[in-house]
């Protein structure tokens, strides 16, 4: 295999042959998807009217409706060029997972049939024994189902020699527990259905048959030659360098951020473009992130559940259109130390059926009443919840980026804004009997145009922002699934609505409709007014004031998955059928065995790069100090050479130093070495800990050593691409 000089010698663009499409990404959008307009145009009117029910009532189609559809589905993947078809599900791996199978038949003469009918439509069957259950399944106890979700449409994906058609999918055991993400999240999508439509029915709004949340997930990511990756064992195994010392330059110019967007990168982009608007995924914005090689994608909002399928496939499609232009998509949370990490923020919403976005305020007090009692819901839904939003973003990628002065910390509050928050603070203070749109937004700009504006900053420190018509969740990691964030915002702010909901109805027994809003506000913002904080998140003087506030500071995975265990959220997911204490307690110990198995996998992989690429070049290096050393030791022994005897030993420390760092390298990864073994005859929850407070910790500190050792050793011996090479060679 070529080295490092040689790697990066050949360094370059991989030349593309230009791609013929339409001129309009209208002509082309959602060509590989099984859209409603297509449906209809292949069943009958009395079928399509079937599935919409089925979509907005839940009433189920017949075996002969089904076997209809599945067969116009198969027509029209088959005349695309389809010839297998796919149940694709989200595991609790939090990646996709997907079972092809043939559409042919053998008749009585041998002969092949394409063939699909409603049952293989409806429900497939996986091997549940390779997948993560927590204790829902025994290793022995194989079966486990796969059922379409008609919510979201099927799609075909393709690859140079063939295409396959994916009918998004739940996954089941064969007990009929949730063994995956989905599940929950359509679940939770129902439950904020309802108590929307008692918060509407309660302001006078009756026209409204659904409510929905919207989503859009901002994903940010790097891109590297893939030589380089190749030459990385850290990177294949793990996603990130486990040792690298700091580039003179990383980004303290902050002249990647919004910078042009060089010629072999925009090709990618114009390449995972062309893929994802033929599967319907609106991606409308591209640009530099703050990070050198850093770049986002971010998409329109679309229905929650859309948008968490949507956000799975663009992963899949980053990666593999990398591999097309010798790139490496490195999707970890945290994939080069001492620079920015990639985060996923998800921007949160609720809409009606007619389209109308319930965060946005209207222009009649009573609308305005009925935007602020939605935006305390979801203020006090973070203050009750924030364990459990916590433990939705309790990743061991995620734990690099957290507080790290480059992401939220693991402290949850609130940013609504100045001006809503004093409208907040004159509400509790009863000082506002009559909420009208100047107070909610004062444009405030005299004879100039009346130019739109959003009724808040934004706070790019705060962990849950309100960033006007929606909330930003920040502190999601790059790689992470983004159902299971939503499933959890959608559930404690269901909760937050009804609980609103049942106080108001309780104030109106004492006093007309407007003061009864007006003093459940009241109440409910004084319980919750520790969550909200207007400054920087970052700040050292926001750690302790939180502390002073009551508000929990847990950016250990570990300790944050606790909170799936506990009493109180149990019966909040109970209550609403969103998880049974069992499916919890899965989740809970299958989280747990990933973070344990990802730090095993790094921490071994560390072993192998000190013990076999590290060490040895250190070893080659110190005989050539040390010769260096005697040499010069002896022509200072010669009065005739005047050497000053501080260059002696000057040498000697320089020996000295790469001497004590090969030797602290060496005493730490074998205590690591240990330590590993020490961890893995530990049960899931004790090893998790041992993990997060002994291996992981330990593997820092090695770290720091080799990448002393970096600085100080020649270049040419340096056998892992350096920082400078992998972010800074184009």
């Amino acid at each position: 295999m070529a080295g490092r000089k040689e790697v990066t010698a050949t360094i370059g663009s991989v030349k593309k042959e230009k791609r013929e499409t339409p001129a309009k990404i209208s002509e082309y959008f959602g060509v590989n998807t099984f859209s409603e307009c297509t449906m209809r145009t292949m069943v009958s009117e009395n079928t399509f009217r079937a599935f919409k029910k089925w979509q907005s009532e839940g009433t189920i189609i017949t075996s002969s409706q089904a076997d209809e559809i599945a067969n116009a589905m198969k027509e029209w993947a088959v005349s695309y060029g389809a010839t297998s078809y796919s149940h694709w599900f989200q595991p609790m791996t939090g990646f996709t997972a997907e079972k092809h199978d043939s559409f042919i038949k053998l008749n009585g003469t041998g002969q092949v049939l394409e063939e699909f009918s409603g049952s293989m439509l409806i429900q497939g069957e996986p091997d549940a024994s390779s997948f993560p259950s927590g204790g829902l399944r025994t290793t022995f106890e194989a079966r486990g189902y796969t059922a379409w979700d008609p919510s979201s449409p099927a799609f075909i994906t393709e690859v140079d020699l063939g295409k396959t058609l994916c009918i998004p999918s739940i996954y089941i055991s064969y007990t009929g527990q949730s063994l995956d993400k989905k599940l929950p999240l359509l679940r939770s999508e129902e439950t904020i259905n309802k108590a929307a439509l008692e918060l509407l029915k309660l302001f006078g709004n009756t026209d409204a048959k659904m409510v929905y949340p919207t989503c859009g997930a901002e994903q940010e990511f790097f891109l590297i030659d893939r030589k380089y990756a190749k030459l990385r064992s850290d990177i294949i195994l793990t996603g990130r360098t486990l040792v690298g010392a700091a580039s003179p330059k990383d980004q303290q110019l902050e002249d990647q951020y919004f910078g042009s967007i060089k010629d072999r990168i925009l090709n990618y982009m114009n390449e995972v473009a062309e893929h994802v608007y033929k599967l319907g995924i609106p991606l409308a914005t591209r640009h530099n992130e703050v990070a050198p090689h850093q770049y986002e994608f971010a998409p329109v909002f679309e229905r929650s559940n859309l948008a968490a399928d949507h956000n799975q496939l663009l992963m899949d499609v980053m990666k593999q259109v990398a591999n097309h232009h010798g790139l490496e998509c490195l999707l970890h949370e945290k994939p080069f130390e001492g620079i920015n990490g990639s985060g996923k923020h998800i921007n949160w919403s609720l809409a009606d059926d007619d389209g109308n976005n319930l965060l946005n305020p209207g222009d009649t007090p009573e609308d305005n009443l009925q935007f602020l009692t939605l935006l305390v819901a979801v203020i006090h839904a973070v203050y009750n919840h924030s364990d459990l939003l916590r433990a939705s973003i309790a990743t061991a990628g995620n734990e690099h980026r957290l507080g790290g002065y480059e992401a939220p910390p693991a402290i949850m509050s609130v940013f609504i804004g100045k001006q809503l928050r004093r409208l907040l603070d004159n509400i509790v203070k009863g000082k506002k009997k009559k909420i009208t749109k100047a107070d909610i937004i004062d444009f405030g700009i005299g004879r100039l145009p009346n130019l739109p504006r959003d009724i808040t900053d934004r706070n790019r420190t705060s962990p849950f922002a309100f960033t006007g018509t929606k909330f930003e969740f920040r502190p999601l990691g790059s790689s992470m699934n983004i159902s299971t964030a939503i499933t959890m915002i959608n559930t404690i702010v269901a909760d937050s609505i009804n609980n609103m909901v049942s106080k108001i109805n309780k104030q109106k027994k004492h006093g007309d409709f407007t003061s009864a809003v007006l003093n459940t506000l009241s109440e409910t913002v004084s319980e919750c007014k520790p969550i909200l904080f207007e400054g920087n998140n970052y700040s050292k003087e926001w750690l302790k004031e939180a502390e002073k506030r009551g508000l929990e500071n847990e950016s250990s995975p570990p300790k944050a998955l606790k909170a799936l265990l506990k009493a109180s959220n149990i019966k909040l997911f109970e209550k609403y059928g969103i998880f049974t204490k069992d499916e919890l307690e899965a989740r809970y110990n299958a989280w747990l065995d990933i973070y344990n198995k990802i730090l095993d996998i790094e921490g071994k992989t560390l072993l192998e790069i000190v013990n076999t690429q590290v060490l040895p070049a250190a070893y080659d290096f110190q005989i050539e100090a040390g010769n260096s050393l005697d040499v010069l030791k002896e022509i200072a022994d010669d009065e005739t050479i005047p050497i000053s005897i501080h260059a002696v030993d000057d040498r000697k420390e320089m020996f000295t130093n790469l001497t004590n760092d090969i030797y602290y390298i060496r005493r730490n990864v074998k205590e690591l070495s240990e330590r590993l073994k020490y961890a893995e005859k530990q049960d899931t929850r004790e090893m998790a800990t041992y993990m997060s407070e002994q291996i992981k910790p330990l593997m820092e500190h090695v770290r720091r050593h080799v990448d002393d050792l970096e600085s100080i050793m020649p270049d040419d011996e340096r056998l892992l691409p350096k920082y400078r090479e992998m972010l800074f060679v184009d």
